[in-house]
């Protein structure tokens, strides 16, 4: 697909970067030139100076052959105007990211007559998927697939955790139910595991469940299980005034501490419910006076890397139980980060990548069998994919033991009127299903794609 993503902030290209990875054919536009240069070195894409909501520049950005424009600038008015003029231009299909909170609600009113195809919020997504994490303190990662009707759960095994040194067939006494194993990560590789696998402590292990499931199965893997009732907000970002939002409204008593005066009035005035403590989140001996170390859970937030990974540390060490959600801007060093004592590391602009390439993998296959929900592993070398069967093809009504189905890769589940299967060979797979893929092969945007 020919794209053109408006903006090259961290947001944009991070976004561009996973495209890019997906094949498709990139153009990226902003008034920054040191913007430009930065992914121009290191990525396979077009780049223009100019401003993106002009239609000058948009032509030299051969408009009229583009399917798709994202428009991710600093200012939510530009990326609508910019959408605006693209539709306008005869673009098919416009994304434009909106931040600001009085916003959201208005542009989904009004976004037929904007002719706006999706408007994604980065914050709010990242502090979405922060208030599952929160909910399950003992997962890592935590997603839903099938409307809600089956979650995958990411957790770190250690030399207690009862499957720690068993074989995957081994476990199915220790799990129960409608639990299937179907990502181990182990120093850097990502393996899709046989029932003769044995798996290590220290391993990165993602269970597929049905929704409801997740308390009990971490309950029997020894992992925390009670809910975060109090809960420390580091930092006011847009996140972080998203997050109190959802867990207040979840019954959570939450505190905010911002050293901006004038944000915390903003914060005041916006959130009921919430204490905000206007000081240095960095100041140990504030943290204590504040009970940090009895706290249920607690979310790093503020400005920079540096900070968030030293307050998580720190909170870890004075607080042991306490569930530590620590955000990190910059994508790069991983393998660094993956090294330390964290217990979940949240990457808001590769969110919003991931949630934008879920975007064009179906719109590559809008009437066929598009991807639906899409969950990345370790850098994506792995992937899980929620497929809905919307035609025939040679995946349907066949028992899946006579399908020739690629190595690495396994049918997990399939969502049927309601109804959860755990699929043997003797099943098949039939129109209307949603079938939850699980796969070390690389942009599969059709339900055949899983055949050799």
């Amino acid at each position: 697909m020919n794209i053109i993503i408006v903006g090259c902030g961290r947001v944009g290209r991070s976004i561009a970067e996973q495209l890019n990875t997906e094949g498709h054919s990139i153009i990226v536009i902003d008034e920054n030139p040191e913007a430009l240069e930065r992914i121009y070195d290191t990525q396979n894409v077009m780049a223009i100076q100019g401003n993106g909501a002009t239609y000058s520049v948009l032509r030299e950005a051969e408009i009229e052959s583009c399917d798709l424009l994202i428009a991710v600038t600093a200012t939510d008015e530009l990326n609508l105007y910019t959408c605006l003029i693209a539709k306008n231009a005869g673009v098919n299909s416009t994304i434009a990211r909106v931040r600001n909170p009085e916003y959201i609600s208005d542009v989904e009113v009004v976004k037929d007559d904007l002719k706006l195809s999706l408007a994604i919020n980065p914050e709010f997504t990242c502090a979405s998927e922060i208030s599952r994490l929160v909910k399950f303190p003992g997962a890592v990662k935590i997603s839903s697939f099938a409307k809600g009707m089956v979650d995958f759960i990411k957790i770190r095994l250690t030399d207690k955790t009862p499957i720690a040194g068993k074989r995957v067939a081994d476990c199915v006494s220790v799990l129960k139910g409608n639990v299937r194993i179907v990502f181990v990560e182990r120093e850097g590789e990502v393996y899709i595991p046989n029932g003769d696998f044995i798996m290590h402590a220290n391993d990165m292990v993602s269970f597929v469940a049905p929704s409801g499931a997740a308390a009990k199965l971490l309950k029997s893997l020894g992992t925390i299980s009670n809910k975060g009732r109090a809960v420390f907000i580091l930092g006011g970002s847009k996140i972080g005034f998203y997050l109190a939002k959802i867990l207040r409204e979840a019954g959570v008593s939450v505190k905010i501490i911002e050293k901006n005066p004038r944000r915390c009035e903003e914060l005041s005035e916006d959130l009921d419910g919430v204490m905000i403590i206007n000081a240095d989140a960095m100041d140990e001996d504030l943290l204590l006076s504040e009970h940090i170390d009895r706290a249920d859970g607690v979310v790093c937030l503020m400005d920079t890397d540096e900070e968030n990974l030293l307050a998580s540390l720190y909170v870890k060490q004075v607080n042991p139980h306490a569930k530590v959600v620590t955000e990190l801007g910059n994508l790069k060093f991983s393998s660094v980060v993956d090294t330390l004592p964290l217990d979940s590391v949240i990457r808001p602009k590769q969110l919003t990548g991931e949630y934008i390439v879920r975007y064009v993998r179906g719109m590559q296959n809008t009437v066929g069998n598009n991807v639906e929900t899409m969950y990345k592993v370790n850098s994506d070398r792995a992937e899980a994919l929620e497929f809905i069967v919307r035609e025939r093809s040679a995946v349907v009504s066949v028992p899946l033991s006579r399908l020739n189905l690629k190595s690495d890769l396994q049918i997990v589940f399939i969502s049927r009127g309601g109804r959860l299967i755990m699929p043997g060979g003797n099943d098949t797979i039939e129109m209307g299903d949603r079938v939850i893929v699980v796969t070390k092969h690389k942009g599969l945007s059709d339900l055949r794609d899983i055949l050799r």
